[in-house]
């Protein structure tokens, strides 16, 4: 669906900072009610957004054609002059970044079942992209702040800017590294040999942090290493290869 910038403006009351919910290097995004009542978040690209038109026109062909439970719904979008806007459903809790990292964290909430089923969740999701769609695609920017919380703590992966598309009669593709330090798999970091494993190894990073309730992007204080580095000393210390 097509939306006028006008009826966005309306939607967040004229963009008021009062209706702010997240800001990236994207831009902002904004919590916005449509004129039929329905509550969406709209996602504005900042003019120097790291997020080009490219990418933008990426992320609406690739989420326009794909419905799963585990991944954030596209209703919408606005190109106006120099506007480029992103309408999804309204997702009540947030980031998982947020819910369990940020400084207001719902991290007490988030209790054993509810961290395991977030795990499953964001796996089918991947498993949907990867097995189930012709061609499949690869997300490469699977981290904390992509996976988005509905009210039931159900997850969702969301922004798909730098999604690739990967057809089955090729092994792996060479391409200009994307995604987030922390999150990035040694070949893909170091080579740009971009294959389905390149997301598997982000979820196993984003698992860590669900476990731990710490961020692999940040070295711990006390320690003074990532997450990733201190699970494989706390390995090798107990004579565990893997």
């Amino acid at each position: 669906k097509l939306f006028s910038y006008i009826e966005l403006k309306s939607a967040t009351n004229n963009f008021h900072p009062s209706n702010k919910i997240g800001r990236g290097g994207f831009g902002t995004v904004y919590k916005g009610t449509l004129r039929n009542g329905a509550i969406v978040a709209i996602k504005v690209l900042s003019a120097e957004s790291r997020q080009g038109i490219k990418e933008f026109l990426t992320e609406i062909d690739v989420i326009t054609n794909v419905k799963h439970p585990n991944l954030v719904e596209l209703i919408g979008s606005c190109v106006e002059g120099g506007n480029r806007i992103l309408v999804y459903e309204y997702l009540e809790n947030s980031s998982l970044d947020r819910a369990l990292l940020g400084r207001n964290s719902d991290a007490t909430k988030l209790n054993w079942y509810i961290r395991s089923s977030i795990c499953l969740g964001i796996a089918r999701g991947l498993k949907y992209l990867h097995e189930e769609l012709e061609p499949p695609i690869v997300h490469r920017d699977i981290k904390t702040s992509n996976i988005l919380l509905d009210r039931n703590f159900v997850p969702k992966i969301g922004d798909f800017g730098v999604a690739k598309l990967f057809p089955d009669n090729i092994t792996h593709i060479s391409t200009r590294v994307a995604g987030t330090t922390g999150y990035l798999a040694p070949e893909y970091a170091m080579k740009g040999k971009l294959t389905k494993k390149a997301d598997i190894y982000s979820f196993g990073i984003l698992v860590l942090e669900i476990i731990s309730g710490r961020s692999n992007s940040k070295s711990w204080s006390e320690i003074g290493k990532p997450l990733l580095e201190w699970v494989r000393i706390r390995f090798y210390l107990l004579h565990i290869s893997f």
